[in-house]
């Protein structure tokens, strides 16, 4: 299905989710497999005007491929081997592996940008993470040419100086790829620096300021805690300080899931709060990655949280307007709302929506997929029925 529209209740919410990994994902992957991206993808930007589509055509399409492939990169990795499943992620894998050498081939003409300006930084990372979310598909898998091009391309990015904010999980993370792709030279310094730099920032009750101010938003899911998390799984054992901190990044991870659950309205909804609106639920990306981390806080029932899941899913994409007929995201919160994307934002900005799949990566047993229907909090709570207080961590 490539409609990203709705189907029949009685289809399992797994199905559902990959229905839609599918329309997201497929037109991205199939177009960069056969390195024509840069001539398929449109370049939408909010203000529709010929120069901010050519500033943003710079980073589109690494952004569109980076943040789509961290997202199913869980589902690479572990997803179903076996029946319809299993031959959706074996194509997805083929056309993955196919897609990181179409990106980083320099006599590709999808040779993505890694060192001009200061967004390839990002895209690098989120590139970086989905190699560190599949470490045997995705990283170890690369033959050797194609291995020696992706180091290549990360490496392109350290001439970038990182902004004083979650920015400098972009570093740490391309540099915890480097490492687990067998560079000797991975630069220790930049993972301490974000490491240390966000226990300073780190505000209380599970929440990071995004740089030394707090921020209404959802970048502590979009980037700062799932960043911290797989930065600490990759690398974190390099130093004593560093492993020191793994227990307290963990306990924080799982009381931002605890919120984020509580976040999602009896209907699927949630605040359009922040900036960046228009990555939709990749909002959820903490939640998402606690429950494919089997770290969700105590009470809080795994089918529980994929019913609230699949609820933001549907509410969102069930709406017309989210794609185009060509199957591209399109820019906006729920629809198509091109206001609701600030300067940075175009087509390539909006996969991190992927994100969302990440318990995808879960096998269909695991009680997240098996589990029957539940409420969430916030159904409990608006229908009269008991519901769990809530309580703040020191």
């Amino acid at each position: 299905m490539r409609s990203g529209k709705s189907i029949h209740d009685e289809v399992e919410d797994r199905d559902y989710w990959l229905e839609q990994l599918d329309a997201i994902g497929g037109p991205v992957l199939e177009a960069l497999a056969e390195r024509r991206l840069k001539l398929s993808m449109p370049i939408e930007t909010s203000s529709g005007n010929a120069e901010s589509t050519v500033e943003r055509g710079k980073y589109s399409h690494l952004e569109a491929f980076g943040r789509l492939l961290s997202g199913i990169a869980p589902w690479l990795e572990n997803g179903e081997r076996y029946g319809a499943e299993g031959e959706l992620r074996e194509r997805y894998v083929e056309l993955s592996r196919t897609c990181l050498d179409a990106a980083t081939d320099p006599d590709s003409p999808d040779y993505m940008n890694f060192g001009d300006g200061f967004q390839p930084i990002v895209d690098a990372a989120f590139l970086a993470q989905a190699l560190l979310r599949a470490p045997n598909e995705l990283l170890r898998a690369l033959e050797p040419r194609v291995k020696a091009n992706v180091v290549n391309a990360l490496k392109l990015t350290r001439s970038r100086k990182p902004v004083f904010s979650n920015w400098l999980l972009f570093a740490a993370t391309i540099e915890s790829a480097l490492c687990l792709l067998g560079e000797s030279d991975w630069d220790h310094m930049r993972v301490d620096y974000a490491l240390k730099q966000h226990e300073q920032w780190y505000l209380g009750d599970g929440v990071y300021g995004d740089g030394p101010e707090f921020h209404f938003d959802y970048y502590n899911s979009f980037v700062i805690q799932p960043m911290l998390v797989d930065v600490m799984a990759a690398v974190g054992d390099t130093y004593e300080e560093w492993s020191a901190m793994r227990d307290s990044i963990h306990t924080r991870a799982r009381r931002f899931a605890e919120v984020q659950e509580r976040l999602i309205a009896p209907d699927g909804s949630y605040p359009p709060i922040g900036r960046s609106l228009a990555y939709r639920f990749g909002a959820f990306q903490s939640l998402a990655q606690s429950a494919l981390r089997d770290d969700l806080p105590s009470g809080l029932d795994p089918a529980q949280v994929r019913s609230a899941l699949t609820a933001v899913i549907r509410r969102t994409l069930e709406l017309p307007g989210n794609f185009t007929a060509d199957g591209w995201l399109t820019i906006g919160f729920c629809g198509h709302q091109p206001g609701v994307g600030e300067h940075y934002i175009s087509t390539g900005s909006l996969y991190l929506s992927a994100t969302v799949f990440l318990p995808l990566g879960l096998p269909d047993a695991h009680p997240f997929w098996s589990g029957a229907q539940r409420d969430w909090t916030s159904r409990k709570a608006w229908s009269g029925m008991p519901f769990p207080i809530d309580k703040a961590i020191k």
